[in-house]
C-alpha cells in the first residue's frame, strides 16, 4: 500500500484501513451497548410496574425472567467493550435482587 508522505512535525497518524475498520467496530459495539442498555431499563421498568398480587404472579415470573436476560446481555455488552464492573450499573438501574439472583450473584 502507498502512503502520501507525512508532513514534517505531524504527529497524526496515516488513516490506514485497520484504523478506519477498529473507527466503525468502536462505533459498532458502542451502539449494541446502547441497545443492550435501553432495553434492560425497559424490561426493568415493565416489572417494577408490575403489582405482586396473585392474579398477576406468572405475568410477574414472565417479567422477571424477561428482565433477567436483557440485563444479563447488558453486562456481557459491558464486558466485551472492557467495562467489568457492573456496581454503578447495578445502582443506578435500581437492578432487584431477584433479577441479580438469576444471573447467579448472591
Amino acid at each position: 500500500m502507498l502512503r502520501p508522505p507525512a508532513k514534517s512535525g505531524s504527529s497524526a497518524a496515516p488513516h490506514t484501513g485497520v484504523a478506519e475498520l477498529d473507527y466503525e467496530l468502536a462505533g459498532e459495539m458502542a451502539g449494541a451497548l446502547g441497545r443492550a442498555g435501553r432495553r434492560a431499563e425497559v424490561s426493568l421498568a415493565r416489572l417494577a410496574a408490575c403489582d405482586d398480587v396473585a392474579s398477576e404472579r406468572e405475568r410477574r415470573k414472565e417479567l422477571l425472567q424477561e428482565a433477567a436476560e436483557a440485563v444479563h446481555a447488558y453486562f456481557i455488552q459491558r464486558e466485551l467493550c472492557g467495562l467489568r464492573r457492573h456496581d454503578d450499573v447495578i445502582r443506578g438501574l435500581a437492578i432487584p435482587r431477584a433479577v441479580l439472583a438469576r444471573l447467579g450473584a448472591r
